[in-house]
């Protein structure tokens, strides 16, 4: 099974956005976490190209998007996506997947357009101000450390590629679950100038993310469109967790785990992903 995949660039108000598209049909936005980019989809799209118009971008500083000084709390990265969607694309209703950092983005979209999401779907990830520990008790030890000011810079500095490569061989279901080949395509944006400072930026949004979303409850209520929550069975996936995290913040919530699959969900099991989501979307 194959599809074209294009390459594009639009210059939105505040950054320039790199995204792809592939296939026809009801439009679908994949987002991507950290430390990848829209590269993770690559096994995805192929399997739901024939039935959806993809558009997976590259989220702010990350990729080939441009990296500003500012603006990585999820509120304002969901608003580039709003941007490129509505304004760039001429979108106004879209299904929406979002994993790893690309959940809470994909959150933070849906619930400031709630209007314009039809169905949500999260994968491998917890929700900022949901009521539970983002980080899992300190098992996520990355999350605190990243918040840490100068350190991780001061660490890790020159040396991002042995963090990196620790984290994909670390955190799938067992060690090279991605080829040299792709671990080389993501090294080639995160060892950019500025690769570095805009990784930990996500982490460091973190309680302007939890406040926000906090907001965004207490005004409009849960999300109320139809959302599916999977989790990693093994290794650092999150099981049970996602879907637990969601059912606080949204009514309509189904889901369960990826077998065999650990925190590289979208790498590990792409067959298994695309086939829930062909069936939730419908």
């Amino acid at each position: 099974m194959s599809a074209e995949i294009k390459s594009n660039y639009a210059r939105l108000s505040g950054i320039t956005m790199h995204y792809l598209t592939a296939g026809s049909g009801k439009p679908l936005v994949l987002l991507h976490g950290v430390p990848q980019s829209s590269h993770e989809w690559r096994h995805v799209i192929p399997f739901l190209a024939d039935k959806y118009a993809i558009i997976a971008p590259d989220l702010r500083g990350l990729g080939d998007t441009s990296r500003p000084a500012d603006g990585y709390d999820k509120k304002t990265i969901a608003e580039d996506v709003w941007e490129l969607l509505s304004e760039h694309l001429k979108i106004d209703r879209f299904n929406l997947v979002g994993h790893d950092w690309g959940g809470p983005v994909a959150f933070a979209l849906a619930a400031q357009h709630r209007e314009a999401v039809s169905k949500l779907a999260i994968l491998d990830v917890t929700i900022p101000g949901d009521g539970a520990d983002m980080s899992q008790g300190g098992r996520r030890w990355h999350h605190p450390f990243f918040r840490t000011p100068d350190l991780p810079e001061a660490m890790f500095g020159g040396r991002e590629h042995i963090y990196l490569e620790w984290l994909f061989d670390n955190y799938g279901s067992r060690a090279n679950v991605l080829s040299q080949e792709d671990k080389n395509e993501y090294f080639r944006t995160y060892l950019k100038p500025g690769g570095l400072r805009t990784l930990l930026a996500y982490y460091r949004g973190f309680p302007t993310d939890v406040k926000d979303n906090e907001l965004f409850l207490e005004r409009d209520g849960k999300l109320e469109m139809p959302v599916l929550a999977l989790g990693g069975d093994s290794g650092f996936g999150r099981g049970m967790e996602t879907m637990e995290s969601m059912q606080r913040v949204a009514s309509d919530v189904r889901g369960g785990l990826i077998p065999g699959s650990g925190h590289w969900v979208a790498e590990e099991a792409p067959e298994f992903i695309a086939n829930e989501l062909r069936k939730f979307f419908g």
